[in-house]
């Protein structure tokens, strides 16, 4: 047999060896080539070739019932494909039960995203003693079907068809740009910037929900509007204004909103106050991003199409705190609601100490 070696590319290190050199070293045996032979024709350490044919030397019997020792390519392959079924990480369902209890619970009767369990699982110290999986891990599991929880259960793990992008000319201006927006802003570096949108129902008589969500905490706020109008609107950020008191402007320091006419008379009730309105660009949602995935997740209570009338203020507050109280990867698994609750007492110390 003739082998060139004069070939100008390199063998990839930490190759399993397979089929077709298993049979070329059953040839070499045949010759008689020692093993540093063959592992130098094969690109292949000694040991390598070692061990194989150790793996793939079976016992024969002649005629005569005298035994011999005989490596064979198939022999080899058999017990390599025997060896890796016992590879890789063994399974430790049986060692989670109760984080799977508790996972199983949050996404199935809580609505939790599996790296919302999981993470939320970490930085709890009541489960610091306990064993529990990843992410991945537990993606996997529910792939595996070894969970009540399938992928249909998971609101993110079936995606839509992205809609396409349209550039239309904006022909109505409220008022400033978001192009003009601080940049700290962009950054999420300081507390009291918010978006606001509205989620529609079935029909233009219906009643919406009007949404604001705290970029920096990610905490949000629902209201019940009556109409699709400014008046309604106005008079929800009145009620805050009442309900916050003195700490309003401190609390609500710019808000995003896009060009709806519900939002025609920001500027006239908040600029008074001190609090910037921006606009987002015509059909440029991502640019209100934080708000839009709010409207997502609420939109797994209330679908689209669905009448938004049909739903109680106890539910809408139902829907505001399970939002508040979602473990996010982005808050390093803290709660908006805990978040937006460390910035008010930032801001009420800073008022004592101003006082004192």
């Amino acid at each position: 047999m003739v082998i060139k070696t004069n070939n100008n590319t390199t063998k990839r290190k930490f190759k399993h060896l397979n089929v077709y050199e298993r049979g070329q070293i059953e040839a070499f045996i045949k010759e008689g080539k020692s093993q540093r032979y063959i592992a130098k024709m094969l690109g292949r350490s000694p040991s390598t070739i070692s061990r194989e044919i150790k793996r793939g030397t079976t016992i024969q019997m002649r005629h005569d019932l005298t035994t011999y020792r005989k490596y064979f390519a198939e022999s080899g392959q058999i017990a390599y494909e025997k060896n890796r079924l016992n590879c890789g990480a063994k399974c430790k369902l049986a060692r989670v039960e109760d984080f799977i209890k508790f996972a199983e619970e949050k996404i199935l009767y809580e609505k939790w995203s599996p790296d919302a369990v999981v993470g939320s699982c970490i930085v709890n110290s009541k489960w610091m003693h306990s064993t529990i999986v990843c992410t991945k891990t537990l993606y996997n599991y529910i792939d595996q079907g070894l969970l009540k929880v399938r992928n249909i259960d998971l609101n993110l793990k079936l995606r839509i068809k992205p809609k396409v992008r349209r550039d239309r000319q904006n022909k109505r201006i409220l008022g400033k740009s978001i192009d003009q927006r601080p940049e700290d802003v962009q950054l999420r570096q300081t507390f009291g910037h918010w978006e606001i949108a509205t989620i529609i129902g079935r029909k233009s008589s219906d009643t919406v929900i009007l949404t604001l969500t705290e970029r920096k905490t990610r905490y949000e706020l629902l209201f019940l509007l009556e109409a699709r109008d400014s008046n309604a609107v106005n008079k929800a950020l009145l009620e805050l204004k009442n309900f916050y008191g003195e700490q309003f402007c401190n609390i609500f320091r710019t808000i995003t909103a896009d060009n709806g006419s519900e939002f025609s008379r920001l500027t006239e009730i908040l600029q008074p106050l001190g609090i910037e309105v921006y606009y987002a660009h015509p059909y440029s949602s991502w640019e209100r991003g934080t708000n839009e995935r709010h409207n997502g997740l609420i939109r797994r209570f209330i679908p689209k199409g669905k009448a938004i009338r049909d739903f109680t203020a106890t539910t809408i507050k139902r829907i505001q705190d399970w939002l508040n109280n979602l473990p996010r990867k982005i808050l390093d698994y803290k709660t908006p609601e805990e978040c937006f609750n460390e910035e008010l007492f930032k801001i009420v110390n800073d008022d004592t100490s101003k006082t004192a």
